[in-house]
C-alpha cells in the first residue's frame, strides 16, 4: 500500500523563463509520502522527464508520510477513457460549489476547531470498539487489489522569481491500486501523473524487492503488525526514530498514514486507535471538515514547531473515520509567514475503499 503524505511543505520556485515548458515538483503534506519517495521518484522522473523543467517547493509540511518526498506535478490533467468498468472520470468538484475546480473557500480555510485534551482517551477507545464491531475485515486474495479512492487537497507557497504567493491545489481525486503484497501498484492523480497514472510497484534494491515497512506497507505486512497497543507502539517509535519533528508526532503522522490510506484489517484499526490514545499531547477538536465537506468529530495534534494541527476526522454517530486534515492553528508558517492562522495545509476525504480482480477497475465494476 502506499501511504500519502517528516514534514516540510513545498515552496515553489519556477524558472522564468518562457522558453520551456515546467512542472513542479510538490513535496506532498508530512507524514503521507516516504513511501512514495521510495517508490515513485524513478518512475516519475521517467515519465516525466521531458516535460520537465527544475522546481522546487519547501516549507512546513508534508502530510503524506513519511512526508518528505517530492511529487514532480505536471500541467495537465487526467484525459481519456479506459476499458468499460475501468475509470473513466475525474472528480473535479470542490466545497466551494459545483463545477469549480480550485479548492478555495472552506475547502483551504477554516474555523479553527477547538481542542481538549479530557475525554480523548475515552473518544479514542469508542472509536476503537466501533471499528472492531465491522467483522474480521476484508479479505483479499494474492491476485486481486486493495482500491482507495480518496479526495485532496494541499496548500502550499509557491515562488517565481523574488515574488512568493500561497497557493490552494485542485480538490481532486486520488485513486490508487496495491496488490495484497504490495509488489504491484497504480496511481492515478490530476496534477501528479499523466493521463494513464504511473506504477507503484515496489522497486528492487540491490537486486531484491523492498521489504515492506511502516513507511511502505503492504496489505499483508499490516496483517502482521501486533494488536497490542504497547507493542504496537514500541514498533511505531522503533521504526520511525530520527524522522519527522519528534517521535510523538512522527508515531501520530504514521498511525494517521496507515488509516487514510491502506485497508487495514478491523482488529489492527481498533488497534491502532488504542494506540494512538497513548501518544502524549493527542486531544480532541469539537469540529473539523474533510474534503468532501463532510463535519464530524476529530482526534488530533499540534506540531508545536511548526504551529500545524493533524487532525483525523470521524463521524459523529458512526465514528466511522472520514479523512484527514491538517489546520494552522498557531502563528504563522511558509516562506515569508504567507500560511495564516485558519488555513487548510492538506485536506483528504475516503471516499471508497475496495477489492478489486484488476488494476484501474473500480469497486463494484468489474466484469
Amino acid at each position: 500500500m502506499n501511504a500519502d503524505l517528516s514534514r516540510p511543505h513545498p515552496a515553489d520556485r519556477e524558472d522564468d523563463s518562457s522558453l520551456r515548458p515546467t512542472f513542479v515538483e510538490r513535496e506532498l503534506p508530512a507524514g503521507r509520502h516516504q513511501f512514495h519517495k521510495e517508490r515513485l521518484m524513478a518512475q516519475i522522473h521517467e515519465d516525466l522527464r521531458s516535460a520537465a523543467t527544475p522546481a522546487r517547493r519547501t516549507g512546513s509540511r508534508n502530510p503524506f508520510l513519511r512526508r518528505a518526498f517530492l511529487v514532480p506535478a505536471a500541467a495537465f490533467a487526467l484525459a481519456g477513457a479506459l476499458a468499460a468498468g475501468f475509470l473513466t472520470y475525474v472528480d473535479r468538484g470542490a466545497a466551494d460549489g459545483p463545477g469549480s475546480t480550485i479548492a478555495t473557500g472552506p475547502a483551504m480555510t477554516t474555523r479553527i476547531g477547538t481542542a481538549e485534551a479530557k475525554g480523548t482517551a475515552e473518544l479514542l477507545d469508542r472509536i476503537s470498539l466501533a471499528a472492531a464491531s465491522v467483522g474480521p475485515g476484508v479479505k483479499v486474495r494474492p491476485d486481486q487489489f486493495v482500491y482507495i479512492g480518496s479526495k485532496t487537497a494541499n496548500t502550499y507557497v509557491k515562488t517565481v522569481g523574488d515574488k512568493s504567493s500561497l497557493v490552494s491545489q485542485e480538490l481532486h481525486m486520488r485513486h490508487t491500486w496495491n496488490s495484497p503484497d504490495g509488489l504491484k501498484g497504480w496511481l492515478i492523480e490530476p496534477g501528479a501523473t499523466g493521463p494513464g497514472g504511473l506504477t507503484l510497484d515496489r522497486p528492487k534494491e540491490n537486486g531484491k524487492d523492498m521489504q515492506p515497512s511502516l513507511n511502505a506497507p503492504s496489505h499483508d505486512y499490516l496483517a502482521g503488525l501486533p494488536t497490542d497497543p504497547d507493542v504496537l507502539l514500541r514498533k511505531i517509535y522503533e521504526e520511525t526514530r530520527g524522522k519527522g519533528r519528534g517521535p510523538d508526532q512522527q508515531a501520530f503522522t504514521t498511525i494517521g498514514d496507515l488509516l487514510r490510506e491502506t485497508y487495514p484489517p478491523a482488529e489492527l484499526a481498533a488497534a491502532l486507535y488504542k494506540t494512538a490514545a497513548k501518544i502524549p499531547g493527542v486531544v480532541t477538536v469539537d469540529d473539523a471538515v474533510d474534503a468532501a465537506g463532510r463535519h464530524g468529530i476529530a482526534v488530533a495534534r499540534l506540531d508545536e514547531e511548526n504551529g500545524q494541527r493533524e487532525e483525523w476526522i470521524f463521524d459523529r454517530q458512526t465514528l466511522e473515520f472520514l479523512g484527514e486534515r491538517v489546520v494552522q492553528v498557531r502563528g504563522d508558517s511558509g516562506e515569508d509567514g504567507l500560511i495564516k492562522e485558519g488555513t487548510v495545509v492538506f485536506t483528504n476525504a475516503v471516499m471508497t475503499r475496495g477489492v478489486v480482480d484488476r488494476m484501474k477497475e473500480m469497486p463494484g465494476s468489474g466484469g
